[in-house]
């Protein structure tokens, strides 16, 4: 028998549970009508879109034939591209498509959501809708999944990374642009060398990976050991030789005579950790000559190992430098010379003994980037391509030109927290409060009428002194204030810039020998002009900061305004960044200094209009290399 207590504690429990289920199913019945009521609001919008749409085209349709005018067939009066009617035709199609049963309503409800939503890409697919309900639901449907799948998976594979491993421009590039992928919603992989000296501050979760791979490398397979890690929310993979130690483990970089051997085989083992791991990525994005051999291993050999779907970007920084070798150098990757030693692979232009591990980078990618933010194309490949001319120009469909960013989270006067007070082009007072605060700091006679000129230069920049110090002369005569703010690690150049200090003891000209970030933001900020050693920038990208803190972009290299002043306007590209900077290639220091004191209100206008447009890597650099992408991914 049952003691009354158990028997009670028992009924207790029941209870519980009882009431613990009818609060949950209470729970679950207030969801659903929430969600139902939610979308019921949804339907609703729809409709009265819909029948607004439908006035409203009814409308335009009377005031055609009660003007007094013909009514012509739609066919003939409705031009490409007119979008109100596209997105008003296709939502009454998809009514029709309801109406006849071919769709059901939560599927019309889907396909209403993408038109309203995509339109600029819609309104380029759905130029023609001369189709019948079916063909047209085939081509919604399609348009509809593409619309809905996730970002791209691309892995760039690349030998440097800022702050990581960086020696020039290519390690700013690979992580602005890597970050503005991410953050339109792709899948970003880094893959480098494991230097021995990297810079592992900012690498998070750095860590040895347990298993080890082979790649394969002058007739042997060797083992590799994995290193992964997390630069700014980028994934890393470090690639550490185990028997061939000795190809990364030195002080530097690049420079050595055996680089063509390192970076082959650092590219080799890059594929072939790729499909040891299993991924498939739909871009591979290789940078330079370093990278370059890359195409030709993927197309010759690892393409039909479950990477089928994954095509092939190379980004050049530039053509100085190509790597011309012998032919036979090839086969250490496991590559074979002759048949790749050809005119039309990867034999050199010039030297015909000779192959070309850029050239081949070429041919054998399915889209070429070329990096700049000044010039177009044709400049670049007629100009500046050394000795590539003819390749390119056989491969021109598959050539773009495509500018460079800067990072506005760090490089932004709205929210720039090296300011004593914010500003931006909607809002400019806050730059004259910059320019006090930046005369204070270095000690300037009060003079608020004398135009604030900075010069930014590091160990990197290139310096024509001569013509910088004939340049400052002029400028002082005009009553210009000075600020320069760096040093230079290259004796030369070093020696140089002690010489200009000598020479320019002003005062109104200030030295400040050492680089400190903090200053250069309120240099930038409080200068009205900003002296470049080149408007080509891509390290420092001090002319597209210059133009987002409103401050005129100015260059002092003779060599590029001759460039420049040679071409008239067509040297010039077509991208966005090209034509903010062609508004100031062609200014003089001392004609910005007269615009600006004869004709302050176009002066203005014309630092507001540039000002306004968004240069950074989010913008026309990662948009450019996603429509790159995304054509790549449907040849």
């Amino acid at each position: 028998m049952v003691s009354p207590d158990i028997e009670l504690g028992v009924n207790h429990n029941d209870i519980w549970l009882l009431f613990n289920e009818a609060q949950q199913n209470i729970l679950y019945l207030n969801k659903q009508r929430l969600m139902a009521m939610e979308k019921l609001n949804k339907i609703q919008k729809e409709k009265e879109l819909l029948l607004s749409r439908i006035k409203q085209l009814e409308s335009e349709k009377m005031s055609g034939t009660l003007d007094g005018t013909t009514t012509v067939p739609k066919e003939k009066t409705k031009p490409k591209g007119d979008k109100p009617v596209i997105f008003g035709e296709l939502l009454l199609r998809i009514d029709s498509m309801v109406l006849s049963g071919a769709i059901s309503h939560g599927e019309a409800s889907d396909l209403r959501s993408m038109v309203m939503e995509d339109k600029a890409m819609l309104a380029d697919a759905f130029h023609d809708l001369h189709k019948n309900d079916g063909e047209l639901l085939v081509c919604l449907r399609r348009f509809y999944d593409q619309s809905r799948r996730t970002g791209l998976h691309i892995v760039q594979i690349c030998t440097e990374l800022e702050p990581v491993a960086s020696v020039g421009s290519l390690a700013t590039y690979v992580t602005g642009l890597s970050r503005a992928l991410q953050r339109k919603g792709n899948t970003v992989e880094v893959i480098l060398p494991k230097y021995a000296i990297l810079n592992l501050e900012q690498v998070h979760g750095f860590r040895k990976a347990e298993a080890e791979f082979h790649s394969y490398f002058s007739g042997q397979w060797h083992p590799n050991r994995i290193w992964t890690g997390i630069v700014h929310g980028i994934a890393v993979t470090f690639i550490e030789p185990i028997h061939l130690a000795a190809f990364f483990s030195r002080e530097g970089i690049y420079g050595y005579s055996d680089d063509l051997e390192r970076f082959t085989y650092f590219s080799r083992a890059a594929l072939d950790y790729i499909v040891k791991s299993k991924k498939k990525p739909d871009i591979f994005h290789i940078h330079g000559w370093q990278t370059s051999v890359i195409g030709p291993l993927f197309w010759d050999f690892f393409v039909n190992q479950g990477l089928e779907t994954t095509r092939l970007l190379l980004t050049c920084h530039g053509f100085d430098s190509q790597c011309v070798e012998r032919p036979e150098k090839l086969a250490l990757c496991g590559l074979d010379p002759p048949q790749l030693h050809r005119s039309d692979r990867l034999q050199d232009n010039s030297g015909n003994h000779l192959v070309n591990l850029l050239k081949g980078g070429v041919v054998y990618s399915n889209k070429v980037a070329i990096v700049s933010s000044l010039h177009s194309k044709d400049a670049v490949i007629e100009s500046m391509s050394y000795g590539l001319e003819t390749t390119l120009a056989i491969h021109r469909e598959k050539v773009l030109v495509i500018p460079y960013g800067f990072d506005d989270t760090k490089w932004d006067p709205s929210k720039d927290n090296f300011l004593p007070v914010n500003y931006s082009s909607e809002d400019p007072k806050g730059k004259a409060t910059c320019r006090t605060a930046l005369r204070q700091r270095l000690r300037f006679v009060d003079q608020t009428s004398a135009a604030m000129v900075g010069c930014i230069y590091t160990e990197v920049s290139e310096i024509d002194v001569e013509n910088l110090k004939a340049v400052v002369c002029l400028a002082l005569g005009k009553g210009a204030q000075f600020i320069f703010l760096g040093s230079s690690t290259t004796p030369e150049v070093e020696a140089a810039l002690e010489s200009l200090r000598k020479e320019l003891k002003d005062q109104n000209v200030r030295f400040i020998n050492k680089y400190n970030e903090a200053l250069s933001h309120l240099v930038i900020a409080g200068s009205d002009i900003l002296l470049c050693a080149s408007f080509h920038d891509p390290k420092l990208h001090l002319p597209l900061k210059a133009i987002k803190y409103g401050t005129i972009p100015v260059a002092v290299n003779p060599n590029e305004s001759r460039l420049v002043r040679h071409a008239e306007g067509q040297e010039f590209g077509s991208t966005k960044s090209s034509r903010i900077l062609s508004m100031f290639a062609n200014v003089s220091l001392s004609q910005a200094l007269d615009d600006m004191k004869y004709d302050g209100i176009g002066w203005s206008k014309k630092i507001k209009d540039a000002m306004s447009e968004d240069l950074s890597w989010d913008s026309e650099c990662c948009d450019m290399y996603m429509d790159a992408y995304m054509s790549m991914k449907n040849l």
